[in-house]
């Protein structure tokens, strides 16, 4: 049935495109025809269909000048163009300005002549016709296109509905209906005041219901399809109309204010979000040069090559062509697609793919042997805040022992440079992720008072669009229609994008001499609810479009993060973006030792997590250790 529907159509369409395609050289025609008939038509008129045959001799010889004249003034006028589908009450304005400037440019005309004779009535006569003519054909055509289109090829068009009842609905409803291209058939308007129903409104548009009625309106009026503007419903409602919706099978569409449209804002539902957006921060400048000499030409290994800061150390790494690029991770799909993004580029490097865990430390030696890298990022790590709070083992095992491995290997076979990627949640840590990472902080400060690496720390804060980010978490809210979770109104977080953070490692990696604690300028910290306003402007809503909801702080976050330490003081490196902090000095038994007891620990996790968060404590102090774990 519906291959000889589509068999019906294409006449139709092969028709209407040719039509189109012609139009500069049919409507001409089409007026010629339509003039000489509204100036035969004018002299039956006024003669009672009872022509002299005085006046035969004058239509022979005045028609062809009087089509002439009334095509040109048409055409000055710009009314030999714009039939096809729209007409407003300007066009018909148009229409009488051209009619009457023919009527009175034909009246001068016959004025002048002395051959030839026409009586003043005939032009008044022609004038109406002209305009009732074109003026009814052009609105047949419209009458045709809106409503009797639909109805012939019901399956071309969705029966639509539209929700409000407010001029900017209401002009929405008469824009689609008129343009035929969208396949949409308005079959009327859901008011959402209670009081208006089952009425017309003066558009000819009818009320189906209200917005209590929802459901009944879009099952017995068949809704295929639902329009809702902007600004037109809060967050909770607009979530509950989509739900609806989504329940019936029915299609939403938010279409964007007229001003939006106007202005080229916003799409339909919405626009992709650019995470560039969402900083408004200049692009750092790399000095490119530096980063070439450490890197061009040599063995780079990347720990966590398959996550989100790891893989984009990777596609940075390739523009400098290091000889050979290890790509070590856990997730074998993850490392197997970065391997085969690199591989599409042009580029000398030799790309290596490893499977390896860097908690097994007799895997990590034979990486090292086998490979023998000049510099190391080390970007694997878990970085979960709520999941680690529930996972302490593992995040030991992982973040710290983990480091560990790969910072004894590193030395064993004597490495160039060794970066480690920290987080600024390793500053006064509250959780079991943040107080990981300083403890893998204080362990590579440690190694490197030893070792003839230059190993050093970057430490920064949230990246967005990583894969643990709150950026892809809002845009899939944003998508579902809402609502957005928030923590807390006050909560904020220093945030940089995934390229930017990556580009500054690789700076931070030329400056370090040996045991470095980088922090990357990471700008003014930003509200998270601030952030999913942004995101819900930039996706070409309004704030109030998707409702936003606070959950309340999680186990180990913190309302601010920060930096630095108390005691760790920040200065400025050669780079703008780049600072350095004065690392405390840690004392290296004491840390191994805690370590230890952590993980041989077999009681209350609670207790192991207060051991983990006072780490840091294990320093010297007075030339003397501070010995906590005991």
């Amino acid at each position: 049935m519906a291959s000889k529907l589509q068999t019906m159509e294409e006449p139709r369409d092969v028709a209407q495109h040719f039509l189109v395609r012609h139009r500069q050289i049919l409507l001409p025609l089409l007026h010629v025809g339509i003039f000489s008939a509204t100036y035969l038509s004018a002299f039956l008129l006024r003669f009672d269909f009872n022509i002299p045959s005085t006046f035969v001799v004058s239509i022979k010889a005045t028609l062809p000048a009087v089509v002439m004249i009334k095509l040109i003034v048409f055409a000055i006028s710009g009314q030999l163009s714009g039939w096809w589908r729209t007409l407003a009450f300007r066009d018909l304005l148009g229409v009488s300005l051209a009619s009457v400037l023919s009527l009175a440019t034909l009246g001068a005309a016959a004025y002048f002549s002395n051959s030839i004779t026409v009586p003043q009535s005939v032009l008044v006569l022609d004038a109406l016709l002209t305009l009732l003519f074109i003026g009814g054909l052009r609105s047949s055509i419209r009458t045709f296109a809106e409503f009797v289109q639909p109805v012939l090829a019901t399956n071309r068009y969705k029966r639509a509905a539209l929700l409000g009842t407010d001029e900017e609905t209401i002009f929405l409803a008469s824009q689609i209906q008129s343009h035929g291209r969208l396949s949409l058939n308005v079959c009327g308007l859901i008011s959402i005041s209670p009081q208006k129903r089952n009425k017309h409104l003066p558009s000819g548009l009818a009320i189906l219901g209200n917005l209590r009625e929802l459901r009944n309106v879009i099952q017995d009026s068949r809704i295929e399809t639902l329009l809702v503007h902007t600004e037109i419903l809060d967050g909770r409602d607009m979530r509950w109309v989509m739900d609806e919706c989504n329940a019936l099978g029915t299609q939403l569409q938010i279409v964007p204010r007229f001003e939006d449209r106007m202005h080229g804002k916003g799409k339909i539902p919405t626009r992709e979000i650019r995470i560039d957006d969402l900083l408004r921060r200049d692009e750092a400048k790399l000095d490119l040069q530096s980063i070439a000499e450490i890197v061009s030409g040599k063995c780079v290994l990347v720990t966590g090559a398959g996550g989100s800061i790891g893989s984009e150390i990777c596609r940075q790494l390739i523009r400098f062509e290091p000889k050979q690029l290890i790509l070590l991770g856990r997730g074998e799909n993850r490392i197997y697609h970065i391997e085969q993004e690199l591989r599409h580029q042009v580029t000398a490097t030799k790309l290596e793919p490893v499977i390896a865990d860097i908690r097994d430390a007799h895997t990590i030696q034979a990486v090292f042997e086998q490979y023998r890298p000049d510099c190391v990022f080390h970007a694997a790590a878990h970085k979960h805040v709520p999941l680690m709070e529930r996972s302490i083992r593992e995040a030991i095992v992982n973040n710290v022992v983990g480091t560990r491995t790969v910072c004894d290997a590193a030395d064993r076979f004597g490495v160039s440079r060794f970066v480690m990627i920290s987080s600024d949640k390793a500053v006064h840590p509250t959780s079991v992720m943040g107080a990981s990472k300083r403890a893998a902080e204080m362990y590579v400060q440690c190694i490197s008072r030893r070792s003839s690496t230059r190993f050093m720390t970057v430490r920064f804060g949230n990246v967005l669009g990583s894969a643990g980010s709150v950026v892809p978490l809002f845009k899939r809210q944003i998508a579902e229609g809402g609502p957005i979770t928030v923590t807390d109104a006050r909560m904020t977080r220093f945030f940089m994008t995934i390229p930017e953070a990556s580009q500054l490692v690789l700076q931070a990696s030329t400056l370090g001499k040996g045991g470095d604690l980088f922090v990357l300028d990471m700008g003014s910290p930003i509200r998270i609810v601030d952030l999913a306003k942004d995101m819900i402007r930039l996706s070409g809503l309004p704030e109030n479009a998707i409702e936003i909801v606070f959950t309340g702080v999680r186990p180990g976050e913190k309302m601010h993060e920060e930096l630095a330490d108390d005691d760790g003081m920040i200065s400025p490196t050669s780079h703008p973006k780049i600072m350095s902090i004065q690392p405390v000095p840690v004392d290296e038994v004491a840390f191994k030792e805690a370590v230890k007891k952590m993980l041989e620990y077999e009681g209350d996790p609670s207790l192991v997590r207060q051991k983990l968060l006072r780490i840091d404590e294990v320093r010297f102090a007075d030339s003397k250790f501070e010995k906590i774990h005991s």
